[in-house]
């Protein structure tokens, strides 16, 4: 079997749910509730779409004006927010488009995650970020960091103890297949150790919906990170979820289908011929073409800014700089590559 190994981008693509949540927001949600003391925000995102962004400046902005708030927690590695802390009193953006040119394939390497962070640090300088996740980009971005560290004298830091575990974190996630319920573990550690630090602070934080949501993750038997906050600080922990829902038509193989729209990647910095590439998920589309022959490319479900489930279809579009576009088609028929679930591409005629 045959794949495209400039495609295959097993990074920080975190996946998220479309259910029904407790206390969901919608696009005319009224100012952030009133603080009291300790309170935990949570608002789960879509990843990568700038609609959901632009809210979570909004809220961001409604919290550090009327509230004092002061502390962001972003599903971004400890390491990754401590540079966007350092670039926060810098006066240019190198370590921004560093940080970007990391992200490179991951659902967040989209135009506007610049403008949502420039917009921080210019509106509300005195944002402080807190990075939970794993080490993604831990031998970019973390060990950048570490040698800052190191080049300052730092060694002995906490910083640099906790950018040391993060990364360890990253290498044990990816190298060794450790998979979600570690990562879940360890997102849920290091939140917490980040909020105990606080003392009785308030805080908002964006996470990929699956997250947010209470209860089990989805398809898992283990509780989320939302679930596990609550277990500890109880009423203290709110959630709602930005994940708005855009559905397009699409038309495959002579028929027309409902095309739930996931967004859109930043593909540039490759070296290759597509600069992006936008996810549709065909409902109902599975049994109309699962015999359609396969073409012999998988894609691993990691690729996707959403959940992937045996039984579903999915558009993809890739465009090139020229502007034309390519237009793939795969499946999930519950198969795997090189021990990683996969989609496999099929002709759609």
């Amino acid at each position: 079997m045959r794949t495209k190994p400039i495609l295959f981008l097993l990074v920080m693509v975190i996946p998220a749910v479309f259910l029904t949540a407790c206390g969901k927001i919608s696009p005319e949600a009224d100012a952030p509730p009133a603080l009291s003391a300790g309170q935990i925000y949570l608002y789960g995102e879509r990843h990568g779409v700038q609609d959901v962004m632009e809210k979570q400046l909004e809220l961001w902005g409604e919290y550090y004006r009327t509230s004092d708030m002061r502390h962001l927690f972003v599903e971004l590695p400890y390491y990754t927010a401590e540079w966007l802390n350092i670039w926060m009193k810098s006066d240019g953006d190198g370590i921004l488009d560093e940080l970007y040119n990391d992200w490179a394939g991951a659902a967040i390497h989209i135009p506007y995650a610049k403008t949502f962070y420039r917009a921080i640090k210019t509106e509300y300088p005195e944002t402080v970020f807190h990075g939970t996740d794993v080490g993604h980009q831990y031998n970019t971005s973390g060990k950048r960091f570490l040698e800052y560290l190191e080049d300052n004298g730092l060694t002995d830091s906490e910083q640099y103890l906790l950018a040391k575990e993060t990364v360890g974190q990253g290498e044990r996630y990816y190298q060794n297949a450790s998979g979600l319920a570690y990562r879940v573990d360890k997102k849920t550690e290091n939140f917490i150790r980040e909020f105990d630090k606080l003392g009785g602070q308030s805080v908002m934080g964006i996470y990929g919906s699956a997250h947010t949501e209470f209860g089990l993750m989805a398809g898992q038997s283990f509780p989320t990170l939302a679930e596990r906050l609550k277990e500890r600080y109880g009423a203290a922990v709110h959630s709602e979820t930005l994940s708005w829902l855009r559905t397009d038509v699409i038309i495959a193989g002579g028929k027309e289908y409902e095309a739930s729209y996931f967004g859109e990647q930043d593909l540039t910095g490759f070296g290759i011929e597509f600069t992006s590439r936008a996810f549709w998920r065909l409902e109902n589309a599975y049994d109309d073409f699962k015999d359609k022959a396969k073409t012999g490319d998988v894609l691993p479900y990691g690729n996707y800014p959403a959940p992937v489930e045996t039984g579903q279809v999915f558009v993809i579009d890739y465009r090139r700089s020229d502007g034309s576009a390519v237009r793939m088609y795969y499946r999930s028929d519950g198969n795997t590559w090189q021990g990683l679930p996969a989609t496999e591409e099929f002709s759609a005629d």
